[in-house]
């Protein structure tokens, strides 16, 4: 039976696919060969297709060493096991719903013997981020990604980490996400000062210090503190590693460490790499 060190590893998004080529030893990932290009995910199945398969064949074409697997990072609802995508009603891949789309993609890409294997996004970030940094050993870490949506993962030894899907959990008068994620500060930052900005690096650009913004940030702070409190005594867990775009203000949300001195926390140090790390791990043997 042939055998490979490299597999291809791609990052599925709404806009994006990004794909590159991970050396299976040491899980870096090889850099000539990454390889992002758009996808319209409105468009229909062919076109959907034929855009991922693009860019992986791109990807290939940038290295001569032997491929033999396939990961893949996708966004939920999505049947991970048999390769099918679940996901409507999100202004994004309608035209697949239902498909199981390894076939698909063997077509595309022309390469019948490949084995595809697939994982949520979210999952993918944090599987990444512990193969990445060597992080096996540890018994249970668990997830979080902060940026337009929250996603949550939950890793334990020996297995594939999953999505704990806990966006949409009750909290205060709606659910965590809606307290965790860009448009909450957006929101908030425009009742409490009249300015209306796109994200939170703009507030902090364009706002500095002032009240309103240590207010906003005091508020954060209190529910992503809820939040992980919550997740830590679902899982029985006190490690996180934290990624999102939010996460890269983590200092300004949390300028006295002592309030998280009752958790384990690691900023995720791949950030946009993990999924594509975390996507090849899934042909680890320790996984």
């Amino acid at each position: 039976m042939h055998t490979s060190n490299y597999i291809l590893s791609c990052d599925i998004g709404g806009t994006h696919i990004t794909s590159a080529i991970v050396e299976k030893n040491t899980w870096q990932i090889l850099e000539h060969t990454v390889t992002r290009t758009h996808v319209n995910s409105a468009e229909n199945a062919k076109s959907i297709f034929l855009d991922w398969t693009s860019n992986m064949k791109a990807c290939l074409a940038k290295t001569e060493e032997p491929v033999l697997q396939v990961g893949i990072a996708a966004p939920g609802p999505f049947d991970y096991e048999k390769g099918i995508a679940l996901m409507k009603g999100q202004s994004k891949y309608d035209s697949i719903y239902q498909m199981q789309v390894t076939q698909p993609i063997l077509d595309g890409i022309g390469k019948g013997h490949l084995d595809i294997r697939y994982i949520n996004d979210a999952a993918a970030f944090l599987q990444g981020e512990i193969f990445g940094c060597g992080l096996e050993q540890e018994q249970r870490i668990l997830g979080i990604t902060l940026g337009t949506g929250l996603g949550s993962a939950v890793w334990n030894n020996g297995e594939k980490a999953f999505d704990a899907d806990l966006w949409d959990t009750p909290y205060k008068t709606s659910i965590f996400e809606e307290h965790l994620v860009t448009r909450w500060f957006v929101r908030r930052f425009e009742e409490l000062s009249g300015y209306q900005e796109s994200g939170l690096r703009e507030i902090l650009e364009q706002h500095g210090d002032t009240k309103e913004v240590q207010q906003l940030l005091q508020e954060y702070q209190q529910h992503l503190l809820d939040f992980l409190h919550f997740f830590s005594q679902k899982y029985d867990c006190r490690f996180f590693i934290i990624g999102g775009n939010i996460a890269k203000a983590w200092d300004r949300i949390f300028p006295d460490p002592s309030l998280l001195q009752d958790y384990r926390i690691q900023i995720g140090k791949y950030q946009e790499q993990a999924a594509i790390i975390g996507a090849a791990a899934l042909f680890s043997e320790t996984k």
